[in-house]
């Protein structure tokens, strides 16, 4: 089992900046692919971005390009999600996940409870 406890999220204006984490646990040797994925009110859950844990390839759904980033810490397990220049769209519960496979918008195996980001105009 792969454990994941998101953190970060918070209300801000738009136009600002906001860094998620993403702390991982337990089995995590058996997982090649970290990802964000969010799910905002009334809405299905949608892929952001994807990292590989030993690569550092990266995938990103079109309108998060040149606004978010994914990055991660192998030393301490951690992923991140950088989100500049927020707008009132990306308000919804964004969700770490896990995964053996790299590709854009990978199947996840594991999952977090999820942090809420809340982006006001």
């Amino acid at each position: 089992q792969v454990q994941l406890v998101e953190s970060g999220g918070g209300l801000v204006q738009a136009g600002d900046s906001l860094r998620l984490s993403c702390a991982a646990s337990g089995r995590t040797f058996v997982t090649n692919a970290m990802g964000w994925f969010r799910q905002a009110p009334g809405k299905e859950r949608e892929f952001i971005a994807t990292i590989g844990w030993n690569s550092g390839i990266t995938y990103y759904v079109d309108f998060v390009k040149g606004r978010f980033i994914i990055s991660r810490d192998k030393a301490k397990n951690t992923v991140y999600l950088q989100m500049n220049s927020l707008k009132p769209e990306d308000t919804a519960v964004y969700y770490c996940a896990a995964g053996p496979k790299l590709t854009y918008n990978p199947p996840m195996r594991y999952w977090g409870k999820g942090t809420l980001v809340t982006v006001s105009s």
